[in-house]
This record gives structure tokens, sequence and C-alpha cells, in this order.
């Protein structure tokens, strides 16, 4: 059977926390999922098998803001990130093995614009997958206290015959998130990509994000605090 886990996995819905240590937030992720194979003879030896739902590999991940933003000098740093083995191999829904994501990423914001973007290294150390490199660009503006709109540019590498995406692709998505007004912390995210380049590929979601940690009762630095966290960035 071949092994269709989504290995980018980006804009799942998710938990995190921070603000116990300076420009350091923690990322966790329980994910369910589904696999829904094609089973057209174009995509051979990819894209076959069986359909399946349940409990996907699991997340943890740490962002590290290394040069923090200023006035002419965008926020870097990193997130690094294990995927864990949660899910089921034999159904598709898991890789069978620890994996990792290594990014590095810039950030600036301009009043209600924020732009970032940058590129990493997937390390997947299981049979029929590959190491790939990947990037993705973002643009993102506030419309008002509740809706932020946005939109990216992602590409990445060869995935191997196992996972979903076997070729390279390069794809623009948009979407945005909604924040609640009792809890500004609690959002409701929706996306939609197509690829313009490469191998076809396309993906929608929708869900719920929420954050804990940073200062509740200013926007400005809950917002630096959470960092990273929007719906369409090719990082998670």
């Amino acid at each position: 059977m071949a092994h269709r886990q989504k290995s980018t996995q980006r804009g799942r819905p998710s938990s995190s926390t921070g603000g116990a240590i300076p420009r350091v937030q923690l990322h966790a992720i329980l994910p369910w999922g589904g696999v829904f194979p094609s089973n057209n003879p174009v995509y051979l030896p990819g894209g076959t098998g069986p359909s399946a739902f349940g409990l996907t590999d699991m997340e943890l991940g740490v962002k590290l803001a290394i040069i923090k933003e200023t006035k002419h000098i965008p926020q870097i740093g990193t997130f690094t990130m294990f995927e864990m083995p949660t899910g089921s191999y034999d159904k598709g829904l898991g890789v069978g093995k620890v994996w990792y994501k290594l990014p590095v990423w810039l950030q600036k914001n301009y009043g209600k614009w924020l732009f970032d973007g940058g590129g990493g290294y997937q390390v997947v150390p299981q049979a029929n997958y590959r190491d790939f490199p990947y990037t993705g660009w973002l643009v993102k503006r506030e419309l008002n206290e509740r809706l932020e709109l946005g939109a990216e540019l992602f590409a990445h590498g060869r995935e191997g015959f196992a996972a979903a995406q076997t070729g390279r692709s390069a794809m623009i998505d948009v979407g945005g998130y909604y924040h609640f007004k009792r809890n500004p912390n609690e959002q409701f995210l929706f996306c939609y990509g197509h690829s313009i380049a490469g191998q076809t590929e396309n993906y929608a979601y929708a869900g719920m994000y929420w954050t804990w940690g940073g200062k509740d009762n200013d926007k400005k630095d809950t917002a630096s605090n959470n960092w990273m966290q929007g719906p369409m960035n090719g990082f998670q």
C-alpha cells in the first residue's frame, strides 16, 4: 500500500502557548485527518489505496525569534518542528517514524500590513519518502479588529512516492482568520489554495485556532507573542 501522509500539513488548527520565555513560543498539534487517494493511474505508484480517517502524526515545535523586529529590520527566527509517529502507518495516516521541519523565516509589519516568509528543509527518514526544500511568502492585511485576510505563494520539492505530493509544486492560496469578540485568542481559520506550476495540487480547510499566554490586554504584544500563527503560512 502506498502511504499518503500530507507531509507539509500547512495551516491546521492548533494549540500553542507562549510568554514564559521572551521571544519563545511552544507549539503543539494533535490532529485528525483523512486520506482519500484518487487511484488515478496518472499518479502511479503514488495516489493508490483505500480511504482512511483518524489520528495523524502529532506535531511539536518551538518558535524562536532570534532577531527582534525594529522600525527598519524584520524579525528573523526559526520554527523547528518534530512530527511524532502517532498516526497509523499501515493506513497511510502517518509516516511511521519521527520526522522534522527546519525553517528559517522573517517577518515585517507596516501598519495594518504584514509580510513574512522564508524557506526550510524537511527531513523524513522513512522508505519511499524524500527530504526536500520548501518556501513560502505571505502578505496579510488587517481589515478590522476581528478580520484579517491574506495570500501566500508556497512551493515545495518532491516528497516521495509515499507522500500525497509526489512531485514538485508551486501554489497560491488565499484565506484569513476571524477573531472572536469575547476572546481575541480564539480564531476561526479558512483557506483555499491551488497549484500554478508543477504537480496539480489543491486544498481547502476551515478550523478553530486557540493561543495562550502573552498580554491579552495589549493587542500589539499579543500579536508579537503569536508570530507565525497565520493560517496561510507554509511552515505549519
